[in-house]
């Protein structure tokens, strides 16, 4: 018997690759002899990199960088097996997760720790870029990852703006003059699974903005602020990316990368199950887990389990999927791909605590339904 287990992260909780173990010691409880193939999954967020240096043999290089909050962190970035392609993800120095809740606000976060990784993979002379923008604290749309490149961003007297959303409507003058000299010369691509444009209410402020520590009055500045900072990209480079699917991802990052760095946007989950051969693994299984921390609306629209679903749905598979809150419907999901959603969650279990034993949760979940299985005698 042959099992892949292909989960997601569980956001604040467990990586990638700590999921995809848990669930494999639940059914190697059951199924010692079982082959069981563990690839760690990501959607441009946290645990891309470590997912793609695993799965291709590359390596993780540390490096300095700063925060949300641009204070000094040590941060890295990882070199694929082919030592010519850098991954990146902005979760390793924008991200949310790297500072408290009551530190979040979207007025003042900023890019820049995340334009300081790409410029050490450009300093060091790589030609191909990934950058992964999932799980950002920001909304400023790639301002400060623009001027850790060299870009100059300045207000109607000339002074360089400040770091945050809440800055944008000062700019008056984009100055590429110092722009790094290898900038030009890379391919960039941006992994990201989100396609909501820039502006407007699916825009990177009105529907991610809250969750950063946005208030109703901020969303509003925001939002005008942005709808600036669209039209001066415009004015700058010729290109009207306040529609374009994904600009506004990671608080309009996405957009950002298409005008400063002439980014391509792909699937987050394509790229990476593209470059850890997620198909042909699955095309030699049994059977197929998969996991989130949370389903919900947005799964069934390009996320990890959607994605895996449908792969394994080619080779009629069936495809179990596991998660820390199951919150809506999961008829979409079935559709594409998923044989049956289980939560491991725990009504007598506060949160707190279900997060504390996740791994617990989803080996003892993973052990259960393998039990179910041998009963039936299905394999």
């Amino acid at each position: 018997m042959q099992i892949v287990v292909a989960p997601d992260s569980f956001k604040e909780c467990l990586s990638s690759a700590l999921v995809a173990a848990a669930i494999a010691e639940g059914i190697g409880r059951v199924y010692p002899e079982a082959n069981i193939i563990s690839i760690p999954m990501a959607d441009g967020g946290e645990g891309t990199v470590a997912a793609l240096v695993a799965a291709t043999g590359g390596k993780i290089i540390p490096t300095p960088s700063v925060d949300a909050l641009n204070r000094p962190i040590q941060s890295f970035y990882g070199i694929l097996g082919d030592e010519k392609t850098v991954i990146i993800e902005m979760a390793a120095a924008s991200g949310i997760e790297l500072i408290a809740p009551e530190e979040r606000n979207p007025l003042i976060t900023t890019t820049f720790g995340t334009g300081l990784l790409i410029k050490a993979a450009l300093d060091a002379g790589f030609t191909r870029i990934i950058v992964g923008i999932g799980g950002s604290a920001t909304n400023d749309g790639g301002s400060g990852m623009a001027q850790a490149l060299g870009f100059k961003l300045l207000d109607k007297t000339g002074k360089s703006i400040e770091f945050g959303g809440g800055s944008l409507k000062n700019l008056f003058i984009i100055d590429d003059l110092e722009v790094h000299p290898r900038l030009a010369e890379v391919v960039i691509t941006v992994a990201c699974d989100v396609r909501n444009p820039l502006l407007g209410s699916f825009g990177a402020t009105m529907v991610y903005g809250p969750q950063k520590g946005a208030t109703p009055e901020m969303l509003i500045k925001l939002e005008q602020n942005m709808a600036h900072f669209s039209c001066k990209l415009q004015e700058k480079f010729r290109l009207n990316i306040s529609d374009a699917p994904g600009a506004g991802a990671a608080g309009g990052l996405g957009g950002g990368m298409l005008a400063f760095c002439n980014a391509k946007i792909a699937s987050g989950f394509e790229t990476i199950s593209r470059l850890t051969n997620l198909e042909k693994h699955i095309s030699g299984a049994t059977l197929v887990f998969t996991a989130e921390g949370k389903i919900d609306a947005q799964t069934a629209s390009g996320k990890t389990i959607s994605g895996v679903a449908q792969l394994a749905k080619k080779y009629d598979l069936l495809v179990i999927a596991l998660a820390g809150v199951v919150a809506d419907s999961m008829k979409e999901l079935y559709n594409q791909g998923v044989t049956a959603v289980f939560s491991i969650g725990n009504p007598s279990v506060s949160i707190a605590e279900s997060k504390a034993r996740a791994a617990e949760l989803l080996a003892d979940k993973a052990e259960q339904i393998m039990l179910m299985v041998k009963k039936s005698e299905l394999y």
